[in-house]
């Protein structure tokens, strides 16, 4: 009842925010685009061209893509674009950091010259009112940092799909919070904040010490003492699109990186309710064995358990999987149920033992 409750009260965080269209207006603001890339030469010639198809005002537009040390051609396709207007910075650091992209994302916006910062990656494709409808949002609604959506798409497997449905869940829990006024995460792929406040809130200082959380962990920081300033675009023309992983190894690789920050946040109250989240998981996996080895009834114990959380996952979905046009995928909710929490269980544990392999750094 406590996890229905939660679910419904997430999917009301999600009905408050409106959805944005975007309108004809006189663009004033100075706009930074940030990207830190490392080994990406077979991404970011796309995800350039996206930005190089973008409808707002090129005079107000910087670009700047930041090198991490990468051993391919990323730098050489990056320049291939610099009498187009896209900056390169190239770090030159060693093997001195533990993380690298916020030191890359902060050496590009000391040296940037725009109002609003807006942060993707380099494997990401967006259509080309993706900037316009992120500043008029953010103007229109007052708002300081702007957290915006991202999906999987192009999906080549089952698993994939698997794996869009399960991370248009995050996407819209992410909202949700921001919605009901406690945001709790938000997608770095697609991020927005002006640099004044970035600066206030002293950057990435304070968590610069894992290599992960360029993008929650700054939220966090944020809405500490100003939640009210931080808003999310629910607008199809502001979501990023990027892919799913191909394995399972480099899903759990990524998967333990974004669980690796999880008992690492300041405020306390999120690191409670990600704990909480992990032990009811853990109950409700436990339950169903034990009902399962109950005899008949307590199999169809276990099979009304899985019915009613399929269900109120259902009610929090729909509207999600609606905004982002993907309802077809709801038809693997059923499997997801059931292999979730065993997911969840697992990773909570791995994601905050040891160090893990990114971009290939062994980092913690």
């Amino acid at each position: 009842m406590v996890y229905v409750v939660l679910v419904l009260y997430m999917r009301n965080g999600w009905m408050k925010i409106p959805y944005f269209h975007l309108k004809p207006i006189t663009f004033n603001s100075k706009v930074t685009v940030i990207i830190a890339a490392r080994n990406e030469e077979e991404n970011i010639g796309r995800t350039l061209d996206c930005l190089m198809a973008q409808d707002y005002p090129k005079e107000l537009l910087e670009i700047i893509v930041v090198d991490d040390h990468s051993n391919d051609q990323t730098g050489n396709i990056v320049r291939g674009y610099a009498n187009r207007g896209v900056d390169l910075i190239t770090l030159n650091e060693g093997n001195k950091l533990n993380s690298y992209k916020k030191f890359a994302i902060n050496k590009a916006i000391v040296a940037s010259k725009g109002e609003i910062i807006i942060t993707t990656d380099a494997d990401c494709r967006m259509g080309a009112q993706w900037i316009s409808t992120i500043i008029q949002c953010m103007e229109t609604q007052g708002k300081d940092m702007l957290s915006s959506p991202v999906c999987y798409h192009e999906e080549k497997s089952y698993f994939e799909r698997l794996q869009t449905l399960e991370f248009l869940y995050l996407i819209g829990l992410g909202a949700a919070g921001i919605g009901n006024g406690n945001p709790t995460t938000c997608n770095g792929a697609n991020l927005a904040y002006r640099k004044d406040l970035f600066l206030e809130m002293g950057g990435f200082k304070g968590i610069d010490d894992l290599a992960s959380g360029d993008d929650e962990l700054l939220l966090h920081k944020v809405a500490e003492s100003r939640p009210h300033v931080i808003g999310f675009c629910k607008s199809r023309a502001a979501i990023v699109y990027t892919e799913a992983k191909e394995n399972l190894k480099s899903f759990l690789s990524q998967r333990k990186r974004w669980a690796s920050k999880s008992t690492k946040y300041k405020d306390k109250k999120v690191v409670v309710l990600g704990i909480a989240i992990w032990l009811f998981n853990l109950a409700f996996l436990l339950s169903l064995l034990l009902f399962g080895m109950q005899g008949e009834d307590g199999r169809t114990l276990v099979l009304l358990s899985l019915l009613f959380k399929f269900l109120i996952e259902l009610v929090f979905l729909y509207p999600v999987m609606q905004f982002a046009n993907r309802r077809e995928l709801l038809f693997n909710l059923p499997l997801l149920t059931i292999i979730h929490p065993i997911y969840l269980v697992y990773i909570g544990i791995i994601g905050n033992i040891g160090k893990y392999d990114w971009k290939g750094r062994t980092v913690k």
